[in-house]
């Protein structure tokens, strides 16, 4: 994801990619190894392992796959993966101390392939985990996955963003406005930007050949975030427990593809509890 100031940033229109045939064969690529590679984390969620050794393990994957972390040493991030846990939304940078029980971790992974960049994130939950930590993560995937059934030719990212925050805040939780999805292929951040709150029929019209994340992340209280000192990890300001899905997908001449879907079904709570 990026930063809104950076998304909001004048662009000019022709600098949304559109993309062929080639395109949809390397991102299907792409998003394969990564959803694998999210698959292959989900033995290792549990209490005791720390994100450093998760971070190690995506490294491994990737290498042993011929990809390469999109993330290590991106404007000197020194990290395979993002690891951001409980009340940290975004960019939480791998470290030694251990995951408890009852935590939840959101993993950002991005793999590139062939040149080809695959983006996902899921939310894990490291053993027995409070009903309001379950309930939270099956929010943040169900407004995803709403926001993902808004796209096809003719719509607008308005669209997507409308339809996350209606079912997110009629559930009582709230949409981070700070960070957003973004476009990618050849690039890790391209445009469009796709926010995950807005008003219907309002943004960037979508055409078949976009590839871009539908990333949201949603709160259990109040959408406000702070950036910490290392420049990277942001936390909710009320310490309010957090979550977020992520999904690569392009725009087809019918509606949409999913890149980055597991082959297990292992992306959607609460298939992904570790206990």
């Amino acid at each position: 994801m990026i930063d809104l100031d950076t998304a909001l940033a004048p662009r000019r229109a022709n600098d949304i990619t559109i993309y062929g045939p080639e395109g949809f064969e390397g991102m299907r690529r792409a998003g394969r190894l990564t959803a694998e590679c999210l698959d292959m984390l989900v033995e290792h969620v549990r209490p005791g392992v720390s994100t450093q050794a998760i971070d190690d393990l995506v490294f491994t994957f990737g290498m042993d796959h011929g990809a390469y972390p999109a993330t290590l040493m991106y404007r000197g991030y020194r990290y395979s993966c993002c690891t951001s846990i409980n009340h940290v939304v975004c960019h939480g940078q791998p470290n030694d101390k251990p995951l408890r029980e009852g935590d939840i971790v959101n993993i950002d992974v991005t793999f590139i392939v062939d040149g080809w960049h695959g983006d996902s994130s899921r939310t894990y939950a490291v053993g027995e985990i409070p009903r309001r930590a379950q309930r939270l993560l099956d929010v943040t995937y169900e407004s995803m996955m709403r926001g993902i059934a808004a796209i096809k030719p003719g719509a607008t990212t308005g669209d997507i963003g409308a339809a996350i925050q209606e079912y997110a805040e009629a559930e009582r939780c709230s949409v981070v406005r700070d960070f957003c999805g973004h476009g990618l292929g050849r690039h890790f951040h391209e445009q469009p930007s796709i926010l995950h709150f807005g008003r219907r029929g309002e943004g960037v019209e979508l055409r078949p050949g976009m590839f871009f994340t539908v990333e949201p992340m949603i709160n259990l209280g109040r959408p406000h975030v702070k950036v910490l000192s290392d420049g990277w990890t942001a936390v909710t300001r009320d310490r309010s427990l957090t979550a977020q899905y992520e999904h690569t997908v392009g725009v087809t001449e019918t509606g949409v593809e999913i890149f980055t879907l597991s082959p297990k079904g292992l992306d959607q709570p609460p298939f992904n509890r570790t206990a």
